[in-house]
């Protein structure tokens, strides 16, 4: 099954909503992140595919959830406050959402519809979008981003 996002519009972490027909045309990487996570260590890792493949096209999305553990709950504020003097990041950055659940985001209700994986385990759990808006490839959490497969499907993702 093929699902695609581009109909969808999600909320930045400052408020705005953006379409994410916006990211007509571009690679995709979405993350939902937590700032007290084991993984949280992975943002690093994901700004550095942001700085290396950007220019080629690819988006780094990530969603802050506070569904796995309780590990992201802070404010928005304090999340990109968080980001940027820890990490660095320089990829967008949504509104808090819930990956599963009764009160699931849209996206994240998109994006696992199109597989047999269910819903997001834990944070930082990554899904690839190809330059049609199409879910291509689910990472789980342990899957960091500089794994030969992730950086391997990007590249092909790109390529295309």
């Amino acid at each position: 099954m093929t699902a695609t996002i581009t109909d969808l519009a999600v909320t930045t972490i400052d408020g705005k909503e953006k379409p994410l027909s916006e990211y007509a045309g571009k690679v995709l990487l979405i993350v939902n992140v937590a700032s007290r996570c084991g993984f949280t260590p992975q943002y690093a890792g994901l700004e550095a595919l942001y700085q290396q493949y950007h220019a080629q096209g690819l988006e780094v999305l990530a969603f802050p959830c506070n569904d796995y553990g309780g590990q992201e709950p802070g404010t928005n504020e304090e999340i990109v406050q968080f980001c940027s003097t820890k990490y660095d990041v320089t990829f967008p950055l949504f509104d808090k959402v819930r990956a599963k659940g009764s009160q699931q985001h849209p996206l994240y209700a998109r994006l696992t519809s199109v597989d047999s994986a269910g819903d997001v385990s834990w944070n930082f759990e990554k899904f690839l979008v190809n330059k049609k808006g199409e879910v291509v490839e689910r990472f789980k959490s342990a899957v960091k981003p500089d794994a030969p497969e992730l950086v391997g499907a990007i590249e092909q993702a790109l390529a295309a």
